[in-house]
């Protein structure tokens, strides 16, 4: 029964141990890319799910927004991605145009 207890216990504090985009970026992990979207800087499990997630939440904002603005999906990627980098905090790595990691 004391197991029980324990494990139940866990599963309510996972969420306080999961990890989201600002500590992801705030530890290194991920970086903001030249295509809008989140990047790998350093490969763990919990990272790439993060980073999937917040991708696959982006993506489909890009993909609504050229939709309903008739420009290509591309373009749209392209300056989200400016923009993101010019919003990233000093610290925070962005991905250069060669696919190298530096900070900002």
């Amino acid at each position: 029964m004391r197991w029980l207890m324990v494990v139940f216990a866990v599963a309510l504090s996972f969420s306080a141990w999961a990890l989201d985009l600002q500590q992801a970026k705030q530890q290194g992990l991920v970086g903001e890319q030249l295509n809008g979207l989140v990047g790998v800087v350093q490969a763990r499990n919990d990272v790439s799910a993060v980073a999937n997630d917040i991708n696959r939440k982006r993506l489909s904002s890009y993909q609504d927004i050229a939709k309903r603005t008739g420009t290509s999906l591309t373009v749209v990627q392209t300056r989200a991605g400016q923009y993101n980098i010019e919003r990233t905090k000093a610290g925070h790595y962005i991905q250069l145009a060669d696919g190298s990691w530096r900070k900002k």
